[in-house]
């Protein structure tokens, strides 16, 4: 556990430079897959995040009273 607690820091300064790594390996990997360019494998993954976000936020709306939102928020003050 004191090994942990030592490289903690170090893991903190580290982690988002891995994160980014694997975001573009990831992104490198499925342009290659299918033959197409990162910058329009990746324009495209945004694309796809807007429209589901966006979906998601109209059939919340549609689904979710009022009511229900207001009891959801007085659980969790």
């Amino acid at each position: 556990m004191s090994a942990f607690i030592r490289y903690l820091p170090a893991a903190a300064v580290l982690l988002p430079s891995l994160i980014g790594l694997s975001t573009w390996l990831l992104t490198w990997l499925v342009a290659r897959a299918l033959s197409m360019p990162e910058p329009l494998v990746e324009a495209a993954g945004h694309f796809v995040l807007l429209r589901i976000q966006a979906f998601e936020n109209s059939v919340g709306r549609s689904l979710c009273s009022i009511r229900l939102w207001r009891r959801l928020r007085a659980l969790f003050p």
